[in-house]
């Protein structure tokens, strides 16, 4: 069907978005996915402590994912082929999706304290496990919590039940390297307004692609409108 200017570009701007967000999910399902069954953190969905809200996060980053796939596929075959019913599911979702993306950054500005100490209690759990088994899978994900953090023990770098977990400082550092819990705690209570800006940011491009939808469709309906008008002005032509 013939599209005009506005509608062609509607159509290309939803086309790479949808491959650009059906790259994103592929990668949220496939980090949920191996969080989910990797040797280094599979040991924490058999723990009945602290580590509950880390099962739910894996679980529902491999749902998001997924969803996201499924979204990304009902834009681009709609489209792609110009088919107003994709469009519609493919509308609907992605409305359902922004929603989401502004409650949950609103959700995360007004409880950063209560994120960071949920994780900060999760550290700990690890950590406890960690002294208690001294498992290597618990070893990687405790070295990964200091490198990243540069952070070392619940008294710091002169921790000796994680020492070897631990990022290399020099002598100095070794006395004013913090703990991680208070590290984490600070960390999500001063980047509050970052993590907020990013999930506002998202639901902005996922309403321009909205509004780009919206377009197409209405291009779709006009130009399948002027398809018929023209095949019943042709039909009435031929036998008058």
């Amino acid at each position: 069907m013939a599209l005009d200017g506005c509608g062609q570009l509607c159509k290309c701007i939803l086309i790479l978005f949808n491959i650009l967000f059906a790259l994103v999910g592929f990668a949220m399902l496939g980090l949920g996915l191996w969080l989910r069954f990797s040797s280094e953190t599979r040991g924490f969905f058999d723990i009945d402590l602290n580590t509950q809200q880390f099962v739910i996060g894996v679980s529902v980053l491999i749902a998001l994912g997924a969803v996201i796939l499924l979204v990304a596929v009902f834009g681009d075959y709609g489209a792609c082929n110009e088919n107003r019913t994709a469009l519609g599911v493919f509308s609907c979702l992605l409305a359902i999706l922004a929603g989401l993306e502004i409650g949950a950054g609103v959700f995360a500005y007004m409880r950063s304290d209560e994120v960071g100490e949920q994780l900060a209690k999760f550290y700990i759990t690890v950590y406890a496990q960690y002294v208690d088994k001294g498992d290597p899978g618990l070893t990687v994900t405790l070295s990964m919590f200091h490198n990243v953090l540069h952070c070392c023990g619940l008294i710091g770098a002169l921790d000796p039940l994680v020492k070897r977990t631990c990022p290399d400082t020099g002598f100095l550092e070794t006395f004013t390297l913090p703990a991680c819990p208070t590290v984490i705690v600070n960390l999500f209570e001063s980047k509050a307004p970052l993590v907020m800006g990013l999930f506002l940011g998202t639901a902005a491009m996922l309403i321009t692609a909205l509004v780009c939808c919206s377009i197409l469709m209405k291009q779709i309906k006009r130009s399948h409108l002027s398809f018929r008008i023209m095949s019943v002005l042709q039909y009435i032509s031929m036998y008058c």
